[in-house]
C-alpha cells in the first residue's frame, strides 16, 4: 500500500513537472528538455510503482499513516531536485536537495547567490513546489484520490499542523477538497493584485505561489526589496497575513461569517503579536533614525514581522542592521509561527497561547488545590490529553533546537549563525541571524549542515512527531 501511494504521487510530481516543462518551452529556455526528462522519470518510475502494487490492500493504519507521509516529503524532495540537477542550474547534488527540501518545507532558505541568471521553468518549478508544499502534499492527494479516504484521517493527522486536526466535512476528502479550493482562489486573487501592481505576469503567479504557501521563494535575489513599491508589499503583507490564519477560518469567511474571525481566540492573539510587534517595531525604527519616513517604518516593520511571524521569509529590509533590540524581537517572532491549520510554520499561536494559560491556571492551582481549574479555549474547557501533548511539543522542540544549535556550533559558526540556522529551518522561516541573516544565503554552509538543516526542515514542517515517532523502537513492534 505505501509503494502504491508512493507510486501514485511520484506521477502526481511529474505532472507538476510537465507544466513548469511548458513554461520552459514558451520562454524558449534551455531548461525544457530537462524538465520533460524529470518528468519522465518521476512517472515512469511511478507508474511502475502503483503498477506492480496495485492489489495491494488498501488499508492505511497509524503507524502507515506515519510512514507514508515522512515518505512522501524525502520522496518528493529527492525527484524534486532533478530539474535542478540535471540542467546545471544547481550542479552540487547536496545543494539541489537542500534547495528542494526548503521549497517543498515552505522554508526558503536559499544556496542561490544570482536568482536572476536561473531560467523561466526553473524558477517556475522552485515556486511550485513551495505552494505544494504550502497546503500539503497528502492533503492534495486526499482530494485527487479518491481511494485515500479509506484511512485517510490518519495521512491528514499526520500531516496537517496543530494540536488538534480540523475538518470542514465528515468526509476527509472533501475537507482537502475544500482547503485546496480556498487555497487556489487566495493565489489567484493575488496574482491579479500583484499583475495590476506592476509585476510580469509570470512573477506575480511565482510570488503568489510562494506568499500564499509562507514559502519566501522569490524571484528576484532581492526579495521584495527589489520591487520599490508601496502598493506590492502592501498586498504581499496582506496575502502573508491571511496565509497565517486558520484556513477553516478563511472557510468561514468566504462564506460570510465574518463574526466566526473575531470570535476566534487564537486569531485574536495572532492578530494582537503582529499590531503589537510592528508598532513597537515602527516606533524603534523612527525613534532612533533608523527609517526618518513615519509610513515607510510602519511598512518596513509590518513587512518584516509579518514574514518572520507566519515563517514566509520574504524581505524588504535587513533587520540585522536595525537597533539591536529589534533583532532580538525578530528572532522571539521566529517561535511564534502562525496559527494552526495555516500554512506557517513554527511552534504555532494555540500552542503558545495554550502554554502560557496552563502556566497561569498552574499558579492558581497552587493557591486553591481543591478547585477543579480547567484550561480553557474558545470557552471550550481543553482536555489535558492536548496540554500534555503542547507541552511536550515545546519541550522537544526547544530541545532539538538546543542540541543543534550546539552542533552547528561544531562547524565553526558563532551562536548568532548557529542558534539563526536552527531556528529558520526547523520553523520553516527563511533568513535567519548571522551569517544566514535577510541579506545572505546560506550557500557558505558545509555539506553535512546542508543535509542536518535539511532534516531538521522536514521535522519542523510535520511537527517533530510525524518524523520523531519513526526512530522509536515502541512504534515498530507489533
Amino acid at each position: 500500500m505505501i509503494l502504491l501511494i508512493m507510486g501514485l504521487l511520484l506521477v502526481v510530481e511529474g505532472a507538476f513537472m510537465l507544466l513548469s516543462a511548458f513554461v520552459a518551452v514558451i520562454y524558449g529556455e534551455y531548461d525544457a528538455p530537462y524538465l520533460f526528462v524529470s518528468a519522465l522519470i518521476c512517472m515512469l518510475i511511478g507508474g511502475v510503482l502503483s503498477a506492480i502494487n496495485n492489489k495491494a490492500e488498501r488499508n492505511i493504519g497509524k503507524r502507515e499513516g506515519y510512514i507514508i507521509v515522512s515518505m512522501v516529503w524525502v520522496v518528493f524532495s529527492f525527484f524534486g531536485l532533478l530539474p535542478f540537477y540535471l540542467s546545471g542550474a544547481i550542479p552540487s547534488f547536496t545543494d539541489a536537495f537542500f534547495e528542494t527540501m526548503s521549497g517543498f518545507t515552505t522554508t526558503g532558505s536559499t544556496i542561490l547567490d544570482d536568482i536572476e541568471a536561473l531560467p523561466h521553468g526553473i524558477l517556475f518549478w522552485r515556486s511550485l513546489i513551495q505552494w505544494l508544499g504550502g497546503m500539503g502534499i497528502i492533503v492534495f492527494s486526499l482530494a485527487i484520490l479518491p481511494f485515500l479516504g479509506v484511512g485517510g484521517m490518519q495521512l491528514y493527522v499526520a500531516e496537517v499542523p496543530g494540536p488538534v486536526a480540523e475538518k470542514l466535512s465528515p468526509r476527509i476528502a472533501d475537507t482537502a477538497k475544500r482547503l485546496w479550493g480556498i487555497y487556489v482562489i487566495y493565489t489567484a486573487l493575488e496574482t491579479l493584485l500583484l499583475w495590476v501592481g506592476g509585476m510580469t505576469l509570470f512573477d506575480a503567479v511565482c510570488h503568489s505561489f510562494t506568499t500564499m504557501a509562507t514559502g519566501g521563494y522569490s524571484t528576484k535575489q532581492a526579495s521584495i526589496a527589489f520591487y520599490d513599491s508601496a502598493y506590492i508589499q502592501y498586498v504581499i503583507i496582506l496575502f502573508m497575513f491571511v496565509a497565517g490564519i486558520n484556513f477553516t477560518l478563511s472557510y468561514s469567511l468566504l462564506h460570510g461569517r465574518v463574526y466566526k474571525l473575531f470570535r476566534d481566540e487564537e486569531f485574536r492573539y495572532y492578530f494582537g503579536f503582529v499590531v503589537v510587534a510592528s508598532l513597537f517595531v515602527a516606533a524603534v525604527l523612527f525613534i532612533t533614525g533608523d527609517v526618518t519616513n513615519v509610513e515607510r517604518a510602519i511598512r518596513d516593520a509590518l513587512f518584516q514581522v509579518v514574514s518572520v511571524i507566519t515563517t514566509t521569509g520574504f524581505a524588504t529590509a535587513d533587520y540585522l542592521v536595525w537597533f539591536p533590540t529589534l533583532s532580538i524581537i525578530m528572532f522571539m517572532l521566529m517561535f511564534i509561527g502562525g496559527s494552526a491549520g495555516s500554512t506557517g510554520g513554527g511552534i504555532k499561536v494555540v500552542r503558545i497561547v495554550l502554554l502560557l494559560k496552563n502556566a497561569y491556571y498552574e499558579l492558581k492551582r497552587l493557591l486553591h488545590p481543591n478547585a477543579v481549574i480547567p484550561v480553557r479555549f474558545n470557552s471550550k474547557s481543553v482536555s489535558p490529553t492536548v496540554i500534555a501533548n503542547v507541552l511536550a511539543f515545546i519541550v522537544i522542540y526547544m530541545l532539538i533546537v538546543g542540541v543543534s544549535t550546539v552542533i552547528m556550533s561544531f562547524m565553526g559558526y558563532d551562536l548568532d549563525t548557529s542558534i539563526g540556522a536552527v531556528a529558520t529551518c526547523i520553523g520553516n522561516i527563511g533568513p535567519g541571524l548571522g551569517q544566514v541573516g535577510p541579506a545572505t544565503t546560506f550557500s557558505q554552509i558545509p555539506d553535512f549542515g546542508k543535509w542536518f538543516l535539511s532534516f531538521l526542515m522536514l521535522l519542523g514542517r510535520l511537527e517533530i512527531f510525524t518524523v520523531v515517532l519513526l526512530f522509536s523502537p515502541y512504534f515498530w513492534k507489533n
